[in-house]
C-alpha cells in the first residue's frame, strides 16, 4: 500500500520514523527530527524538511550519515550485506554486472577517493531522471569529482543523499513526476540535434540557422502542434518557433513567456530550453482538460539569444520588442555566409521581419523560467528562486603596453611589465567587487601576445565584465576600476587602451508579477528565496516593452552551464511546471 502524507501527519513521532525507514540509509535520526516540522501539505515540504535536518545537523553527524552508505560496487555488494534500497539503485544501474575490468577500476576509484576525503563516494545512480545512469557514467563521475576539494565534496555527497531519498520516496508514495519526465525527455530528444564538428564528439552546440537549429525548429514547432495542442504554431521570419493557445475569448490579451533554443558550443540541454518545455507542459495539461484561460498564452522559441554565430545576441527577442538591427543582415560567420544569405537558405522572409514587433498594449507581461545557471539554490538545497532584477552589465577589452626587455638582465625598478600591471588591476575588481552585494567583476580573458618564458612581458591583453543589480551600483565599480588602471599605467610608466563593447541595463523584476512568482513557490509549500540574476536573459529585451518576471530552476553539478554537465532532475522540472500552473490559475482569479 502508498503512504500518504496524511498518514506521515497522523502518525506518532516513532511511527513516522518507521514510515520513512529505509529512505536515509541506517539514519532514523533524519526523520525523527523532521517530524517535529508536520503537518506537511505537500510532498515537495516534506523532501525541505528531511533536507533541512541534516543541515541543521551539523558536519559530524553529515559525516556520519554519509559514512552509513555503501560504496559503489564495494564489499557490502559483492558479500550481499546491501540493504534492499541499495541493491535496487545498484542494480538498477548496472553495478551487479560489471565486467572484472569496470569492478576493478571501481575498486580503485574507490580506495582513491577514501584515501583522499575520508568517507565513501555518494551518487545517486539513478539518476536525474530515475532511470540509472550507465556503467561509464558512473566511473566517468567518479574521476571527476575525486578532483575536486573536500568541502566540496562534503556537499555534494550530501546532496546525492537527498537526490538518492526523493526517489525512494517516490516508490514509498508510488508517485513519479510525470510532467517533469516529459520536460526531461523532450530537452533529451532536443539535444540529439548538434551542429557538425560537434554532433561526432556527443557535444551540444547550436547556432544560428544551421541545419541542427533548423531541425530544432522544427522538433519544437511539431510538439507544439501535435503533442501540445496549440493552437496555431509558426517560425517566424527570424527563426523563433511561435506557438498560441487562446483564452476563451481569442482576442483577449496574451500573457507572454518562452526562452532560448539555440547553444552555445558544447553547451548544455537546459540553458533556454527549460523555459521553453515548461509552458509547452502547461498548455498542454490544459488542452487534456478541455480548459480556456480568460488570456491566451503565447510560448517563444527565440532562435537567437546566444550571439554565438553572429554578433547579434538577443535577435529573436529583439525583433519581437522592434530591435532588430538591419545592419546585421550584412555580418559575416567564420565561414563568410552572411545572415542575410543564411536567412535566405532557411526560407525565411526577410522583408516580415519588422512585422514581428509586438503590441505591448495586447499582452498582460512576460515571463521565463530559467534553470540558475549557477551554485547559489544547490548549495540551498532549494530548488526554485524568484528573480529580483537581471543584472546590469558592461564589458571592456583592454590592453597595458610597457616594454619588453630580458627577464634576467633587467632590474625588478627599471620594469615596465605590462603583465604585472593587470595582474594589479585584478586583484583590486576581486576586492572592489566584494566589496557590496550583487556586484561581481570578472576578467575572464589574459593575454601576453608572443609570450616567453624569459621575456619581462611587453604587451598584456585582458577583458573587463562588471556586473550588478542596479546600473548606479555597475558605474561606480566601472568608473573606480577605470580609474584605478589609470593610477597603476600612471605609477608604472605604463600606457593603454580600453573599448567598452558592451553596456546592458539592469532589468528589474516588475513587483506585482515577482509576487505572483511568490505566490506560485508559496502554493508549493515551499521556501520563497529571492535572488538576482547574474545572467542576461531574454527577459531583459521583453523588459524594454512590458512587465517581466523570471522564475530560476536548481542545476544539477553545482549549477554549472554552458557545460555538458548543466543538468536538472525530472522532480526539479515537475516543481517549475507546478509553478508555472500555478501562476497562471493566479492570473485567473
Amino acid at each position: 500500500m502508498s503512504l500518504s502524507l496524511d498518514q506521515l501527519n497522523a502518525a506518532t513521532p516513532a511511527g513516522f520514523a518507521a514510515l520513512l525507514d529505509g529512505v536515509y540509509e541506517h539514519s532514523p535520526w533524519i526523520a525523527e527530527r523532521a517530524a517535529a516540522r508536520r503537518p506537511f501539505a505537500s510532498r515537495a515540504q516534506l523532501e525541505h524538511a528531511l533536507v533541512q535536518a541534516v543541515r541543521e545537523a551539523g558536519r559530524e553527524p553529515q559525516l556520519a550519515l554519509i559514512r552509513a552508505h555503501p560504496e559503489l560496487a564495494g564489499k557490502a555488494m559483492v558479500a550481499k550485506t546491501l540493504t534492499a534500497e541499495s541493491t535496487h539503485e545498484q542494480g538498477k544501474a548496472g553495478l551487479t554486472d560489471c565486467t572484472p575490468q569496470e569492478f576493478a577500476k571501481l575498486q580503485q576509484l574507490n580506495a582513491d577517493y577514501n584515501a583522499k576525503f575520508g568517507f565513501p563516494f555518494i551518487l545517486a545512480v539513478r539518476g536525474p531522471r530515475g532511470l540509472g545512469l550507465t556503467r561509464q557514467e558512473i566511473i566517468t563521475t567518479f574521476e571527476r569529482r575525486l578532483q575536486h576539494p573536500t568541502d566540496y565534496e562534503l556537499h555534494e555527497n550530501l546532496r546525492n543523499i537527498h537526490r538518492i531519498a526523493q526517489i525512494r520516496l517516490d516508490d514509498k508514495f508510488g508517485e513519479s513526476p510525470a510532467l517533469g519526465n516529459l520536460v526531461w525527455d523532450w530537452a533529451e530528444k532536443l539535444a540529439q540535434h548538434s551542429d557538425p564538428g560537434y554532433a561526432e564528439n556527443g557535444q551540444l552546440t547550436v547556432t544560428y540557422l544551421t541545419d541542427a537549429h533548423r531541425a530544432c525548429a522544427q522538433r519544437l514547432a511539431h510538439w507544439m502542434r501535435e503533442d501540445c495542442g496549440f493552437d496555431r504554431v509558426e517560425i517566424d521570419a527570424v527563426g523563433n518557433v511561435v506557438g498560441v493557445y487562446d483564452g476563451a475569448d481569442p482576442n483577449a490579451p496574451r500573457l507572454l513567456t518562452g526562452s532560448h533554443y539555440d547553444t552555445v558550443r558544447n553547451g548544455g540541454k537546459y540553458d533556454g530550453r527549460l523555459g521553453i518545455f515548461v509552458p509547452m507542459a502547461c498548455v498542454r495539461e490544459l488542452r487534456n482538460a478541455g480548459r480556456r484561460l480568460p488570456f491566451g498564452l503565447e510560448v517563444v522559441g527565440f532562435a537567437e539569444e546566444e550571439g554565438q554565430r553572429y554578433k547579434a545576441t538577443f535577435l529573436g527577442s529583439g525583433a519581437l520588442t522592434g530591435h532588430f538591427d538591419p545592419t546585421w543582415l550584412e555580418q559575416q560567420d567564420a565561414d563568410g555566409i552572411t545572415m542575410r544569405q543564411a536567412m535566405q537558405h532557411a526560407g525565411l522572409c526577410i522583408a516580415d521581419i519588422p512585422k514581428l514587433e509586438r503590441d505591448p498594449s495586447h499582452y498582460l507581461g512576460f515571463v521565463e523560467v530559467h534553470i540558475e545557471q549557477g551554485p547559489v539554490l544547490n548549495e540551498l538545497d532549494l530548488p526554485l528562486g524568484i528573480v529580483t532584477s537581471i543584472n546590469g552589465s558592461v564589458r571592456y577589452l583592454g590592453e597595458v603596453i610597457g616594454m619588453a626587455s630580458h627577464a634576467g638582465t633587467t632590474p625588478m625598478d627599471r620594469r615596465r611589465d605590462a603583465a604585472a600591471a593587470v595582474a594589479e588591476l585584478i586583484l583590486y575588481l576581486e576586492k572592489r567587487a566584494a566589496s557590496e552585494p550583487h556586484l561581481v567583476g570578472t576578467v575572464g580573458m589574459l593575454e601576453v601576445p608572443s609570450g616567453s618564458i624569459n621575456v619581462v612581458p611587453g604587451r598584456c591583453k585582458f577583458s573587463l565584465d562588471i556586473r550588478a543589480t542596479t546600473d548606479a551600483v555597475r558605474d561606480a565599480c566601472a568608473a573606480d576600476v577605470l580609474a584605478e588602471l589609470e593610477r597603476i599605467c600612471e605609477r608604472r610608466g605604463l600606457a593603454h587602451r580600453l573599448e567598452e563593447t558592451l553596456r546592458a541595463a539592469a532589468a528589474p523584476s516588475a513587483p506585482d508579477w515577482q509576487a505572483r512568482w511568490e505566490r506560485a513557490v508559496a502554493a508549493l509549500q515551499l521556501p520563497i528565496f529571492r535572488m538576482p540574476s547574474g545572467a542576461g536573459h531574454d527577459a531583459m529585451k521583453l523588459h524594454e516593452v512590458m512587465p517581466q518576471a523570471m522564475l530560476f530552476v536548481r542545476g544539477l553539478n553545482a549549477g554549472i552551464s554552458h557545460n555538458p554537465l548543466e543538468s536538472t532532475t525530472n522532480h526539479d522540472a515537475e516543481l517549475a511546471v507546478r509553478a508555472f500552473q500555478h501562476l497562471l490559475d493566479d492570473l485567473n482569479d
